[in-house]
């Protein structure tokens, strides 16, 4: 019998990514991933993993307008939203609108075209839930702004700047995609029932939705909280280090080295340093952690992970902590779609066996 949870069975053969724990890579398509987040856009970054290829600048600027023209919420979903209670956590909200988008979605759609659907529309529905909630007036979609860009500013009701869309758009391009994480393998086995395209992104969400998969980096914003400042951050982390306490932030259950997405982060910050105090508080505790687990802890390999600037980025760019994982969930419906159509394209229905241990 196999390891409980599915542990190193193989479940699928995929084009879309690579994850190498053991060596600390992340690859999309052939392509290092943390490459991609720093040269390029979110919508590049999506149509590499739709499409499997890097887009030229025609086929960049279709594939652009066509998410822009998607972004509109149906009035249903719109009702709908309006409807919920407010105690009704946004994960769930997400997870009822997507399901609901299989009401309006013509039979003989394409595949490509619902997937445009869901990665436009979703920041659409964090967004007008999140003002929905805040009692404010909900912000059109400006389309003159980018996928990111938009995101922002429909949250919170003036564009961002340049540094705050960039740094979130690395996040999302760093948590697009990430091999068979549960909730991409929640959606292959909806999509292999031959269900219909919301469905198995709905499924997905709800997966995500766990603790466990899409927790939100909280910890980590507690711990630079707590430091406040710079000049706090070396007395903080010694005295919880020799009061052998966690640091929040490191070690990785799959990478077994530093983790790519953490790297790629921690070089936008870099480029950043100094225009925003957060993201610039963040990168100096990094280094002072680092420093210090290995004068306390020689031989041990513990290494930033991406929660770590996850947490940085989303707190710079004012995300409520309520926000984290459903923006989570809008990045990684980019994989979500492409693995329901890798999935489509050689399907078996996905039928694994159990022992029985029962009386």
């Amino acid at each position: 019998m196999k390891g409980k949870g599915l542990e190193n069975v193989v479940a699928a053969e995929t084009a879309v990514s690579m994850v190498d724990g053991e060596k600390g890579r992340l690859v999309y398509r052939g392509l290092p991933a943390a490459d991609i987040a720093l040269e390029s856009s979110f919508e590049e970054a999506a149509y590499l993993l739709l499409e499997g290829e890097k887009p030229d600048e025609q086929q960049l600027q279709a594939f652009t307008e066509s998410l822009k023209k998607k972004r509109k919420l149906p009035e249903h979903i719109h009702k709908m939203i309006e409807q919920f209670p407010d105690d009704l956590e946004m994960m769930s909200v997400l997870e009822a609108a997507v399901a609901a988008l299989a009401e309006k979605a013509p039979l003989e759609e394409p595949l490509r075209d619902q997937a445009e659907r869901l990665i436009a529309v979703l920041p659409v529905i964090i967004a007008s839930r999140h003002r929905q909630l805040q009692r404010k007036e909900m912000v059109q979609a400006d389309a003159g702004l980018s996928h990111t860009a938009n995101y922002l500013y429909m949250l919170h009701g003036q564009k961002p700047e340049e540094v705050e869309t960039r740094a979130l758009e690395a996040y999302l391009i760093l948590t697009m995609e990430h091999g068979m994480n549960a909730s991409t393998f929640t959606s292959r086995v909806i999509a292999s029932t031959e269900s219909d395209f919301f469905s198995a992104a709905a499924g997905a969400i709800g997966a995500l939705k766990g603790p466990l998969h899409g927790g939100a980096p909280g910890g980590v914003i507690n711990m630079l909280e707590a430091i406040g400042q710079k000049e706090n951050a070396e007395a903080w982390l010694r005295a919880k280090i020799v009061a052998g306490e966690r640091l929040m932030g490191f070690g990785h259950r799959v990478y077994k080295t530093t983790d790519p997405r953490a790297e790629a982060l921690k070089k936008i910050c870099e480029s950043i340093a100094g225009k925003n105090d957060w993201l610039d508080t963040a990168y100096h505790v990094e280094e002072k952690a680092v420093q210090l687990l290995q004068e306390y802890k020689p031989g041990r390999e513990l290494y930033t992970n991406v929660e770590f600037y996850a947490a940085a980025v989303l707190k710079a760019v004012e995300l409520p902590a309520n926000l984290f994982t459903p923006t989570f969930a809008l990045s990684r419906s980019v994989g979500w779609s492409a693995h329901i159509a890798e999935q489509r394209k050689d399907n078996r229905i996905i039928r694994p066996q159990s022992v029985y241990i029962g009386k």
